[in-house]
């Protein structure tokens, strides 16, 4: 059980740092900021980002959950949008789930002051949601525990002490959530972008920030797709919409 509860928590310490929308470090992965072009849209006021914030909430919100209950069986499809408040929080947004398996979607107070439109906060809403939508949590700690039992395996079997188990099972729990990680954003992305069209909002508008964020590139076992591949899928999704 304790094995359970720890390869669980590391998972979805995966994912909710898998979802970074906005030149920010946060969480254990660093991510150098990019230099922002003159062909940059400007930010928001304060109190034009709280109004589009809270109008994107109010008109999304309810689509995400027509979605959820349209292509899931059983699941709770309840969202519950939250402002992260705590100071100095860097610009974010996660998924994860309350202890009554509830859904829940926060934004950082910098992430929603970084929006240059309320498409950009739809996309971002719609990409979270579709997370849940996808089981991407659950899937992605069964991948985990997958990696730890795996590494954990062949570390025994070379004799390794206690110590060199505990280490390689930590290990093959973090490559086991980081396996799939590219498949699930581009999963969220193209579902989000579904989501976000159907409440009204433009998902090619939406996903700019891409151009605004470090590209990761491909990298083995990296959290995040290319962005021009996430930015081409939400296009292939439009066109087919």
């Amino acid at each position: 059980m304790k094995l359970l509860n720890a390869l669980g928590a590391f998972a979805v310490i995966a994912l909710l740092s898998a979802c970074e929308v906005a030149p920010i470090q946060t969480g254990p992965i660093p991510v150098d900021r990019p230099q922002t072009t003159g062909q940059a849209s400007p930010r928001l006021s304060a109190s034009a980002a709280a109004r589009s914030f809270v109008q994107v909430v109010r008109t999304l919100e309810p689509v995400a959950e027509r979605e959820c209950r349209a292509r899931t069986t059983g699941m709770n499809c309840d969202f519950n949008i939250v402002v992260d408040d705590r100071p100095g929080q860097p610009a974010n947004a996660f998924q994860t789930l309350d202890k009554n398996g509830r859904p829940i979607v926060a934004f950082t107070l910098a992430l929603i002051a970084d929006a240059r439109n309320e498409d950009e906060l739809a996309f971002v809403l719609g990409h979270e949601a579709a997370h849940h939508i996808a089981g991407h949590i659950e899937r992605q700690q069964q991948n985990a525990m997958a990696g730890a039992v795996i590494f954990a395996g062949l570390a025994t079997l070379s004799g390794g002490d206690a110590n060199a188990v505990r280490t390689a099972q930590e290990l093959g729990a973090e490559v086991g959530a980081r396996r799939y990680s590219k498949d699930f954003e581009l999963e969220a992305d193209a579902l989000g972008t579904i989501i976000t069209a159907r409440a009204g909002y433009d998902p090619l508008r939406g996903a700019e920030f891409f151009t605004r964020i470090p590209d990761p590139g491909d990298r083995f076992l990296g959290t995040h797709p290319p962005n021009n591949a996430r930015i081409d899928i939400v296009r292939r999704t439009m066109a087919g919409l």
